[in-house]
């Protein structure tokens, strides 16, 4: 078996969609001997800046010369970067490995009728899990996939968990108010277990203050335990209990930003007290300067500006209005974006026809769930621009712009991860 075999093997699972639930993955960490059991780990939820919130954790504990997993996804350079040790992909060899070792087991499974129907999340799951354990991490940084409370990755007891938002997304599954969605995010906590949670609307976290309640969580919260004061050049100051740190630099862009960073720190903290190891403010402080997370407002190109964000929902579309307001204000943006078919794709498209002094082009990719740009003719109405291919598009545009324009792609994670590999290896 080669690489391209077993991940193709992995991609096989797709179509068995998204099954919320514990009792399959749990069958299949069983038969691989519950390799979690033996994992130190920080777990965490939310609706937008899960992933950003976990490289800056990581990032933390590498400078403290410790090895660190993280579970991350959608993927946006390789696939193997979803199962990472200290932010390298799981080497294609090793993900072989695993795929040898757990391709019979998933086909037992499929032989008993309550089990059948392993899905690929609940698979890389358990294999980042046995993963990890057998290279014998000192702590892994697990993001949820979908929800909480019924996502494969809930099968754990971490040392601390982490909420970072809650807006409304997958309504489909998760529900349709914030309170619902807020129920199925803090289904991560659990009992004694302290959680620490981000920039919460208040509805939502009236649901997460009860259920840690009843879980007899400590709670730490944005704003009241930890919080946050904003210096020049997106700069910040941090305080917590017992530990204040000046004039912190951020590696990622964007004022949302100083909100993962300020709850990578805590959670950093709460871990390390938990475990009783030691971090330094400059272990922190280079942490948060060095963190590394690919297509969230990321800059692909000079002359004109290329940007990179990973809009794909509602919540995060608001994040990066607001980014563009204070970072470009003033300066002519040319917008190109595209979305899977399961989010709301027209109230993304009218929040991005307020952004003053640009231009919005729609259009679609190869994926599956990819909009289909005949449903959406109506807005060719509004001056929304329909194309067929995002790569003409694309090169166009930057053949197009001035010096000082700017040209951002945005939308689905996996739009912009085929955007990002055509505009670097093109």
């Amino acid at each position: 078996m080669i690489v391209e075999e077993a991940v193709e093997w992995i991609h096989s699972r797709l179509k068995f969609n998204i099954r919320p639930g514990l009792s399959r993955v749990a069958a299949l960490l069983k038969l691989l001997g519950n390799p979690e059991n033996e994992l130190s780990m920080i777990h965490i939820a939310g609706t937008n800046g899960k992933g950003s919130t976990v490289a800056f954790t990581r990032s933390i504990f590498m400078q403290a010369g410790l090895k660190v997993a993280s579970f991350t996804s959608p993927f946006i350079e390789t696939f193997g970067e979803r199962m990472s040790i200290n932010a390298q992909p799981i080497p294609d060899d090793k993900l072989v490995y695993y795929v040898k070792l757990i391709k019979p087991l998933v086909e037992k499974l499929d032989t008993d009728e309550q089990l059948s129907g392993i899905t690929e999340f609940e698979i890389i799951t358990a294999m980042a899990f046995k993963y990890f354990a057998d290279e014998s991490v000192d702590v892994a940084v697990i993001e949820v996939g979908l929800g909480g409370l019924l996502d494969s990755t809930n099968v754990i007891t971490p040392v601390v968990s982490g909420i970072t938002t809650i807006g409304l997304d997958h309504i489909d599954i998760l529900g349709s108010t914030l309170e619902e969605i807020a129920a199925q995010k803090a289904g991560i906590i659990k009992p004694g277990i302290p959680v620490v949670t981000g920039n919460v609307v208040h509805e939502a976290l009236q649901v997460i203050l009860e259920t840690a309640r009843k879980n007899v969580a400590r709670l730490y919260q944005f704003k009241y335990d930890y919080r946050v004061e904003l210096e020049e050049n997106e700069h910040f100051d941090f305080y917590s209990s017992g530990q204040i740190i000046e004039d912190i630099e951020k590696s990622l862009t964007g004022l949302h930003q100083v909100e993962n960073a300020a709850m990578a720190i805590e959670l950093s903290l709460v871990y390390a007290d938990k475990v009783g190891i030691s971090l330094t403010v400059q272990q922190i402080r280079e942490g948060i300067k060095k963190a590394y997370w690919p297509a969230r407002m990321e800059k692909l190109g000079e002359n004109p500006l290329v940007l990179l964000d990973g809009a794909h929902n509602v919540h995060a579309m608001e994040r990066l209005l607001q980014n563009l307001k204070t970072e470009f204000c003033g300066k002519k943006i040319t917008i190109i974006f595209s979305a899977i078919n399961t989010k709301d794709i027209a109230q993304m498209v009218k929040m991005l026809q307020t952004v003053e002094n640009s231009r919005l082009i729609l259009t679609t990719f190869d994926y599956p769930k990819a909009l289909h740009l005949e449903d959406f003719r109506y807005l060719e109405d509004d001056d929304v621009e329909l194309a067929p291919s995002w790569q003409l598009a694309l090169v166009r545009m930057k053949k197009m712009l001035k010096e000082d324009e700017v040209l951002l792609i945005t939308g689905s994670l996996y739009f912009s991860s085929q955007v990002r590999e055509f505009l670097l290896n093109g």
